[in-house]
């Protein structure tokens, strides 16, 4: 399992067998069922996970309603990108949706690691910029996109994602209540 991760890390940014070595000395495993949470509201995000099976959302709560912000199939990265890099609580909740085996990198190797190893700092650069350009994306897609479109777009980014996530969870990551996502589903 440790294999596939380091080999899709690999294929981000050429890791030795020394780097590799490296990283799985700051990696673990572990398991969450289904409604579990991996990370709290209030507690600092220390990791960058990776979804090796399962699905997890992460959302906020704004005037007593969850607010999704993100979902993260087999084979993603995720994480609370402020509580990551600020050390403060985070905002965020990140959740199993279904029962998950989550890898775990911890910032803290993660630190000691960019410091002296420049294949492992390059790494870590494309994982800053990858979480950069799928937020300015996301960003867009709210601003310039109308709902059929975004519900389009995620349908074709996460095809799976009807069978799994709730519809209340994808129209407010969608950005629009319930009814309108029916209306839109209506029309497909």
């Amino acid at each position: 399992m440790f294999t596939e991760y380091l080999s899709i890390l690999d294929s981000y940014s050429p890791l030795s067998s020394s780097s590799k070595e490296a990283l799985l000395e700051h990696i673990t495993l572990k398991k969450f069922a289904k409604g579990d949470i991996i990370l709290s509201h209030g507690e600092i995000c220390r990791h960058i996970y990776f979804v090796h099976k399962g699905f997890i959302r992460i959302f906020y709560f704004k005037n007593g309603k969850e607010i999704t912000e993100w979902f993260a199939d087999e084979k993603q990265f995720f994480f609370s990108i402020i509580s990551y890099f600020e050390a403060k609580p985070s905002n965020l909740i990140i959740e199993a949706i279904e029962d998950c085996e989550i890898i775990m990198l911890s910032k803290e190797g993660q630190d000691k690691l960019r410091k002296c190893n420049l294949e492992v700092s390059n790494l870590i650069i494309y994982f800053y910029s990858l979480s950069l350009m799928l937020s300015q994306k996301r960003m867009e897609s709210l601003q310039f996109e109308t709902a059929a479109q975004r519900y389009q777009n995620l349908l074709l980014d996460q095809p799976k994602i009807l069978q799994k996530v709730a519809l209340q969870y994808i129209a407010s990551f969608l950005g629009i209540t319930q009814e309108t996502l029916s209306r839109i589903r209506a029309n497909k």
